[in-house]
């Protein structure tokens, strides 16, 4: 099968300055600032010959971004330098968080939770290096909200496992993290992706807040995963999925 470049499936969010993009981790929205010195003005509507501004922003809390084991290692890792190849094959599956009905030692009861039963379920990719996971209900919410303090859904750790030896070395998620957002910063679910510290995969990366519209239906795709070559653990990402001809 060729992918059909023709027709991209973008399933990134844009960051945004004005507040509209969604966020985590209780951080500040992207902020976008005209550079001003002296009589220089980066804006051409105030004047200035350019255009030329100062981006501030955190790419684990604001918007779409893919991540490296730097992310969790006690040791300096750039995603930059690991993640070498850009193209996989993926397949998109839709889930509907289970709810927890009783605490136990990984969730609280009421907690919404990616369970490995319904990953394997709906999971088909023999040859699959990427995974996308679109949650449901998937309502444009998704694109605007502010996650901080609500204890979005997370995965089971033993879902994370389970995709890890279908040979998934990529995962998406519409999600701000896999794992919950109280654990007592054990990070199960991340731990268990990169299988940190025992047998850490560099090559793997987890990509959280996409979405992905109603549209496109679950399948196989060909994805490219797009980063700014930033030497820093996490970096803005740009996902596009093509359909198969």
């Amino acid at each position: 099968m060729n992918p059909d470049f023709s027709r991209p499936l973008d399933i990134s969010i844009p960051l945004s300055s004005d507040g509209s993009s969604p966020s985590a981790w209780y951080v500040d929205p992207m902020k976008i600032e005209i550079v001003r010195a002296g009589r220089f003005v980066g804006s051409v509507q105030e004047g200035g010959s350019t255009n030329f501004r100062n981006i501030t922003f955190n790419p684990h809390g604001n918007g779409t971004h893919t991540e490296c084991v730097g992310h969790i290692a006690q040791q300096v890792y750039s995603l930059n330098q690991h993640l070498k190849t850009f193209h996989f094959p993926a397949q998109l599956i839709s889930l509907k968080p289970e709810v927890v009905t009783q605490d136990n030692e990984l969730s609280k009861k009421g907690d919404y939770i990616i369970t490995e039963a319904q990953v394997r379920q709906a999971f088909q990719g023999s040859s699959t290096k990427a995974l996308v996971v679109r949650t449901l209900p998937n309502t444009q919410e998704k694109l605007h909200r502010n996650y901080s303090n609500t204890n979005p859904c997370y995965f089971h750790p033993d879902a994370i496992r389970y995709i890890i030896q279908q040979g998934i070395d990529h995962l998406l998620v519409d999600l701000p993290s896999i794992d919950r957002e109280e654990d007592e910063g054990k990070l199960l679910s991340h731990h268990s992706f990169w299988e940190y510290p025992e047998n850490t995969a560099f090559h793997r990366t987890i990509t959280e807040f996409v979405f992905v519209p109603d549209e496109i239906n679950d399948g196989f795709y060909f994805l490219n995963l797009m980063i700014t070559a930033m030497e820093n653990d996490a970096s803005p990402s740009k996902p596009v999925l093509y359909p198969y001809l």
